[in-house]
């Protein structure tokens, strides 16, 4: 199989972790309910694990950002329709702004290509 292939499910994959511990520390209720904290730990875990897996193939800048960037966005949408939290105009803007700029970094940036 394709190593940049691989590489990006493995990003894929530590993005969904990340954004899945994230949801949990929001039940974990400042870690007073052991259920979440541990479940949340072992998605931490499971998302480090991923993002050092699709290191091997792709720059830590670029990885990191799109890391990132999804995960703010994802978690952004699982605030809103998970636990029924609102963003008002302003962080939806900035949260389309953080899209754009992974977008823009991965089809113009040369330091994106591999």
């Amino acid at each position: 199989m394709n190593s940049i292939l691989v590489a990006y499910f493995f990003l894929a994959l530590a993005i969904a972790s990340e954004v899945t511990a994230s949801a949990f520390l929001q039940r974990s209720e400042q870690f007073t309910k052991i259920v979440p904290t541990i479940i949340m730990v072992v998605f931490y875990i499971v998302s480090f694990f991923c993002l050092s897996q699709a290191l091997k193939v792709i720059p830590l800048g670029v990885a990191y950002a799109i890391w990132g960037g999804l995960g703010i966005a994802l978690t952004a949408l699982v605030s809103v329709f998970v636990f029924r939290q609102a963003l008002d105009f302003a962080a939806i803007i900035g949260i389309a702004l953080i899209v754009a700029g992974v977008i823009v970094m991965n089809v113009f940036s040369h330091s994106a290509r591999h």
